[in-house]
């Protein structure tokens, strides 16, 4: 080896020296030329900016997955057994509104169709027909084992009933009309009785000016409004579906929502609505969603 010659560098010395070797970075103007920033750089410098920006995104991104709702984007993550659970919840909220509103629907197509005067008597419903039985069918005799059966479960429907009738039967039952106790909402003569074939469907009662139209039981009224035909009408829902209307008022004395005892002054009498002729009280009495006689029910 010549005297004063250098030992060649390995390649980490090199590539070392290229990283700590200084750069400025300088930035002009591009139309005068005027330096605007310089900046001293090293390769080293740039490399741990870069691997620090790096590091700090993907710290960023993974904490945001982990602990935010963004993880419920993320196909096949662990907790997409919870999000399934959510939706199944919401679709059963949303089944269960739906089944609210088609039912809030038909109760007021129900009332709508009272206040006209489109309704449904007994007449109209068609009568269920018969099972016939086929012939193909063999009778099959009946065991000891399901006689024994039979009785035990008997046995235990009576003892059942037994047991409801020494106690407070909190569940409100369908309670036949005869056993109900109505108040008269007036006393007054019948000028017009119950016709349903001329869709008259309730009694007109004739009362002194200014008497007071009193509720035939308890409940909550559902409508309290102005109705062309009938004037000023008020309708109370009761128990056992049963629901009475108050027609050609000259005054509502309670709103939608309120709820009314049995002999609570709910309206005046007045001569209200194109189907009024005089001051009367048009009295309906209906039961599960049809007109009755209110005379048979009612002493006015």
């Amino acid at each position: 080896m010549a005297k004063g010659s250098e030992e060649p560098k390995s390649w980490f010395a090199r590539t070392k020296e290229r990283l700590q070797n200084t750069h400025r970075l300088i930035i002009m103007n591009d139309e005068t030329f005027e330096e605007v920033g310089s900046y001293r750089l090293t390769l080293l410098n740039v490399y741990i900016l870069l691997s620090t920006l790096i590091v700090i995104t993907a710290v960023a991104v993974t904490v945001s997955i982990a602990y935010t709702p963004l993880k419920r984007y993320i196909p096949g993550y662990s907790g997409g057994g919870n999000n399934d659970r959510e939706l199944y919840q919401v679709m059963r909220q949303m089944d269960d509104m739906e089944k609210q509103l088609k039912a809030h629907q038909t109760y007021a197509e129900s009332v709508r169709r009272m206040l006209v005067g489109d309704v449904q008597t007994a007449k109209d419903v068609p009568q269920s027909k018969e099972i016939t039985q086929d012939s193909s069918m063999v009778e099959v005799g009946r065991i000891p084992v399901d006689d024994q059966l039979r009785n035990e479960v008997a046995i235990s429907e009576i003892g059942s009933a037994a047991r409801n009738s020494r106690t407070t039967n909190l569940a409100p039952r369908d309670t036949p009309l005869e056993q109900l106790f109505f108040s008269p909402p007036v006393s007054g003569e019948i000028s017009m009785s119950f016709l349903p074939d001329k869709k008259h469907y309730g009694v007109d009662i004739l009362a002194p000016k200014n008497t007071a139209i009193k509720a035939a039981m308890d409940g909550y009224v559902f409508l309290s409004d102005w109705v062309q035909e009938t004037g000023y009408t008020i309708g109370i829902q009761h128990a056992n579906n049963v629901i009475t209307f108050y027609k050609h008022n000259s005054a509502l004395l309670k709103s939608v929502g309120s709820f009314v005892r049995s002999g609570e002054a709910v309206a005046i009498i007045g001569n209200t609505g194109t189907l009024s002729s005089g001051p009367h009280l048009h009295f309906e009495l209906w039961h599960k969603g049809m007109p009755v006689d209110p005379t048979i029910y009612v002493n006015f």
